[in-house]
């Protein structure tokens, strides 16, 4: 599957449920104010965020003023270029440090020991040599989840007992990964709400111990926001930006969700990078994130 095709079946139900209407609001009519208004409205309906999508319809407005259009359909090719110009082009994610060390945070739910185990296959697949740290002590099952995902991808995982201090299997997971000489340390981290104060002070801690573990470290704090809760992640990522500063964002189950534009509201409210999206179940649907794939996704139904 070519990446354009993968990317717009990803975003096929985003495309579907929101942007596939802006074929009969940017139809060959003349534009008023209704077409504004109708138009932001589906900006909002796609979780794209009231400010955003405000920001967006006045600089269309705006276009369309200094360009004399009008016609809905002149607009178009200028919101689709907005559109683009919202969403910066991820770093490129080249790991100096050997081993670096990377920190997986999110809530409850939100696929990160499965990203986890994602990104494992998708980094040893390009020659790296990966650890895994299960510091979910709290859950059972994902670090039974994360040994299973380990022997499959013979991957080793540096794991504690049940309900043992986070931060200790987090500390020993470093020390094996420098002893080991890999190229990666993944170091998985309870799920936790982000309106429990001693849960983020916990990781605050997780944060801190890493780093007494190697200096510099962590390296890189990745947040998985899963897409289908929309704009209920914003208030997950900016708790969690504050509490261990989160340096990229990773978009899980984009292909279940209907709220794609959540991407713009990351990119505008929090200005973090989005590095990985996830387009589907298996290891390679976890893919870097596209911004001119991932516009062209969202507008596929308007340009067939």
């Amino acid at each position: 599957m070519s990446v354009f095709s993968r990317w717009k079946e990803g975003l096929s139900r985003t495309s579907k449920a929101a942007f596939g209407q802006i074929a009969s609001i940017l139809g060959a009519t003349e534009i008023t104010n209704e077409t504004w208004d109708d138009l932001e409205a589906l900006l909002i309906q796609a979780d794209m965020g009231i400010e955003t999508a405000a920001s967006v319809i006045g600089e269309l407005k705006r276009l369309t003023r200094a360009e004399g259009w009008t016609r809905s359909d002149q607009i178009f090719s200028a919101l689709k270029q907005e559109l683009r110009s919202r969403l910066s082009q991820p770093p490129s994610l080249h790991y100096m440090e050997a081993p670096a060390v990377i920190l997986m945070v999110g809530v409850n739910g939100s696929g990160k020991t499965t990203t986890i185990a994602k990104l494992s296959s998708v980094f040893t697949a390009s020659g790296k040599k990966i650890l895994l740290g299960a510091a979910d002590t709290f859950r059972a099952a994902a670090v039974d989840q994360l040994q299973v995902w380990g022997d499959r991808l013979n991957v080793e995982v540096i794991a504690g007992a049940p309900e043992s201090d986070p931060g200790a299997v987090a500390f020993s997971a470093v020390q094996a990964g420098v002893a080991r000489g890999v190229d990666i340390i993944l170091i998985d981290t309870a799920g936790r709400l982000h309106t429990r104060f001693n849960l983020m002070e916990e990781l605050k801690k997780v944060y801190r111990v890493v780093g007494k573990a190697l200096n510099g470290a962590p390296h890189h704090v990745w947040l998985v926001l899963d897409a289908t809760t929309g704009q209920n992640a914003l208030q997950q990522a900016r708790s969690f930006k504050d509490a261990v500063n989160v340096t990229g964002v990773i978009l899980t189950k984009l292909d279940s969700s209907a709220k794609g534009g959540m991407a713009f509201a990351i990119q505008r409210e929090l200005n973090l990078p989005i590095l990985f999206a996830g387009l589907g179940e298996k290891p390679e649907d976890l893919t870097p994130f596209d911004p001119d794939a991932f516009v062209d996704g969202i507008l596929a139904n308007f340009q067939e």
